[in-house]
């Protein structure tokens, strides 16, 4: 894993307050930009407008499978949940396999559904199963078998190759075993049969705390911090020069997903945590995306952390403008181009844009809701009252679908950091 210092926990009861405002004194001290006018370019841009309430729920955590029980869904969901990174390694995915990070994990989670049977020894969605995964099974459940091994001179023979274990799909298989297996541990250590069983008791134990009017949404908190305290994999914070800065992407991600897929039932199974107030779960699509879209500006950032060089061709007029009108016409026929790579960021870097992604769309979500009446008004008396209600993992939801959405979006550049398993 890519290395960062970290802080130290938030207190209990702030962890998603330490969200907001960490992202928000990071980008501050990084001395980003984001102004009111850049925010309501977007809002009022036929991008936005045109697109939202079709892509504002579009997270792609949905499971089109058959399961046994809620149990086995909730546990199934909430894996997806604690493997979706390997942001870092999507050109790579794209040239062994054509799909990109998250369709590689979501693939590599289908076929561990598929081919464990559950309650057996077998089974590799349980604490024990995710124990004993090797790094070779790993690789067969993402199709990436074949493409784990690099050439290297032979040492001995001039002009013969060699083949050996390498390359960054071979690294993106270690992170994904290194996971399964610590999680496994954990789990079992605890007492826990699978990951679905410890995210059930923390539901519980969240709705406990609801009766607290000190905390919004308690219910989150108490289960975000189970998950953040217990797994590595959900410590996603870090101190970038001297400033504590904690995101938690995959910890809230899976609240949300399982209040997307159980919350709308009207006798739920289990307690559903209440996530329309969550932060953004920051990953790299995000910040790159507002960064095109001349929300966040890197121009007067603090020369320190490197970040004002990045994204060069971003905030032309032009190039804006195209990206802000409609969308254009949908190719005619599907593009299988490899993706071109965006830079390579540090650690600290990536953190850094991360939290300006945050703090970028709070600030979006505010400046909506404060949106006077002339304002709601659109060209031919368009109607944009709807602007005052949208929440934060709508926007979240939006920018992520977007993204994939058009096919220019799709060929702008995304910033990398390979070795994390945060996002």
């Amino acid at each position: 894993m890519a290395q960062t210092s970290q802080p130290p926990l938030p207190p209990t009861g702030k962890y998603i307050h330490s969200v907001r405002e960490s992202s928000r004194a990071l980008r501050e001290k990084a001395n980003v930009q984001i102004s009111t006018e850049s925010i309501k370019r977007l809002l009022f841009s036929p991008s936005f407008t045109s697109t939202f309430e079709r892509l504002k729920v579009a997270h792609g955590m949905a499971l089109p499978l058959n399961f046994p029980s809620v149990a086995s869904e909730l546990n199934l969901l909430s894996l997806l949940s604690l493997m979706n990174f390997a942001s870092g390694y999507r050109v790579p995915l794209h040239e062994a396999t054509g799909r990109g990070a998250f369709d590689s994990i979501r693939a590599f989670i289908f076929s561990l559904y598929i081919t464990s049977s559950i309650g057996t020894e077998d089974d590799l969605l349980s604490a024990r199963g995710m124990q004993k995964i090797t790094e070779g099974q790993v690789a067969d459940f993402m199709g990436v078998a074949g493409k784990i091994h690099i050439e290297r001179p032979h040492p001995d023979i001039p002009g013969v190759k060699v083949g050996e274990l390498g390359g960054p799909v071979w690294e993106l298989v270690q992170l994904v075993t290194k996971v399964m297996k610590e999680t496994g541990i954990i789990l079992a250590n605890g007492g826990y049969h699978d990951l679905g069983s410890f995210v059930l008791e923390a539901l519980k134990e969240g709705e406990k705390a609801k009766e607290k009017a000190d905390v919004i949404n308690p219910e989150c908190e108490v289960a975000v911090e189970r998950l953040v305290k217990a797994f590595p994999s959900f410590r996603d914070m870090s101190v970038v020069e001297g400033q504590p800065i904690y995101c938690f992407k995959k910890a809230m991600l899976t609240l949300h997903a399982i209040a997307l897929r159980f919350g709308s039932s009207p006798t739920p199974p289990f307690p559903i945590p209440r996530t329309d107030n969550l932060p953004i779960f920051s990953d790299n699509v995000i910040p790159s995306l507002l960064i095109h879209l001349g929300v966040i500006d890197l121009s007067t950032s603090k020369p320190s952390l490197g970040v004002g060089s990045l994204f060069q061709e971003a905030n032309r007029k032009e190039t804006l403008d195209a990206l802000l009108a409609l969308p254009p016409p949908p190719p005619v026929m599907k593009l299988t181009s490899i993706p071109k790579e965006g830079p390579l960021l540090t650690p600290p870097q990536a953190f850094t844009l991360r939290a300006c992604a945050i703090d970028a769309c709070e600030l979006i979500v505010e400046t909506a809701h404060n949106l006077s009446d002339e304002e709601l008004v659109g060209p031919d008396n368009q109607d944009l009252s709807w602007l005052k209600k949208i929440t934060l993992p709508e926007v979240d939801a939006w920018l992520w679908a977007v993204a994939k959405d058009r096919a220019d979006y799709r060929a702008l550049e995304r910033f990398a950091l390979r070795g994390t398993t945060y996002f």
